[in-house]
């Protein structure tokens, strides 16, 4: 039987996906430090609104307020016994936002990562990862979740455990890294590398890519290096532009025209679930499904063409030894 979002996609072409969670939970009052899985129980109607934020600004699919939703994370807060609980209604209020949507909206199930180190040089084992992880699915599955999001992930290892526990309950996924260290992953991972692992996969998700990192260029030429490997949807969410601190808080600096540039470049690259992750608000995604229904896709644009559009890449290379990439150049301002 095909999932919701196969299909959906199928159906379209394309989806947008949603925005931030944190930056916009920040907005609504949420303190640096405190968790945002316990607003799920503690200001419900502050999670429908942020849900409702991205269905209102045209979004097709979001993603749950779960990011830190495993033992792992939460033993942080002394909560570790509550992420069943938390993930569920994290899920639970996404079903009643999307079933008053008026439209086919999807939930996903944001899984992020434990924190820990997996494999020769860490100390978390694939068993307890499979274990956590498996909590938190199952947690947003019985929420009514429509797919699962593992997002935000550095290392194959804890790819592969999340993969293994999402097939324990029977579940759909996405799978998202963070490419975010010259081209790679914090554990050295390449598009190459990826696209490879989830062909190999026995349990792949139904979609890959890539989310967070450095910047929009970045994540383009990330997505880039997919295109031509990829053999399933594949997924852009970058974010809105860098970071910069501001009167006391971290503010991004993509406008909603920059991130509606991202967006047509994003389907043009080949993506086919096309979002925003930090910084990224309403405003950002309002224009983003613009640009995407009034213009029709254009040509896969090379390299050049994405540092001339959104500005240059973080460093030469993208870690995959694919030839010459252009020189760093960033401009002083993007918009």
């Amino acid at each position: 039987m095909t999932d919701k979002l196969t299909q959906m996609i199928a159906e379209k072409g394309y989806l947008l996906a949603d925005g931030a969670t944190g930056t916009n939970l920040f907005n609504l009052g949420l303190q640096a430090g405190d968790p945002p899985e316990f607003w799920n129980t503690d200001e419900p109607d502050k999670i429908r609104a942020l849900y409702q934020g991205s269905v209102s600004a045209g979004s097709d699919i979001f993603l749950t307020n779960s990011f830190g939703g495993n033992a792992s994370r939460l033993k942080l807060h002394n909560a570790q016994a509550r992420a069943y609980e938390l993930s569920k209604v994290a899920a639970e209020l996404g079903r009643e936002v999307a079933d008053k949507a008026g439209r086919q909206v999807l939930v996903a199930g944001s899984i992020g990562p434990t924190g820990e180190i997996m494999g020769a040089a860490g100390w978390l084992s694939h068993e307890s990862a499979v274990e956590m992880f498996q909590e938190t699915a199952q947690g947003l599955m019985d929420g009514g979740a429509d797919v699962l999001w593992v997002e935000t992930i550095s290392a194959p290892e804890e790819y592969m455990a999340a993969a293994e526990a999402i097939a324990n309950i029977g579940a759909p996924w996405v799978g998202t890294m963070s490419f975010d260290t010259a081209g790679r992953t914090m554990m050295g991972v390449t598009s190459e590398d990826m696209a490879e692992m989830v062909k190999g996969m026995e349990n792949g998700p139904v979609a890959f890519g890539a989310n967070c990192g450095v910047g929009a260029s970045d994540l383009l030429r990330t997505i880039h290096g997919f295109a031509d490997k990829a053999d399933r949807p594949v997924v852009a969410k970058g974010n809105a532009g860098i970071p910069k601190y501001v009167e006391g808080h971290i503010h991004y600096d993509g406008t909603p025209e920059v991130m509606a540039q991202y967006a047509l470049l994003a389907r043009n690259v080949g993506a086919a679930v096309i979002g925003g992750c930090c910084g990224t608000m309403p405003v950002h995604l309002r224009a983003m499904r613009e640009a995407l229904d009034s213009q029709p896709k254009g040509e896969k644009p090379s390299l050049e063409e994405i540092t001339e559009a959104m500005g240059g890449f973080s460093s030469v290379s993208d870690g995959t030894g694919d030839g010459p990439k252009p020189e760093r150049t960033r401009r002083g301002k993007r918009g």
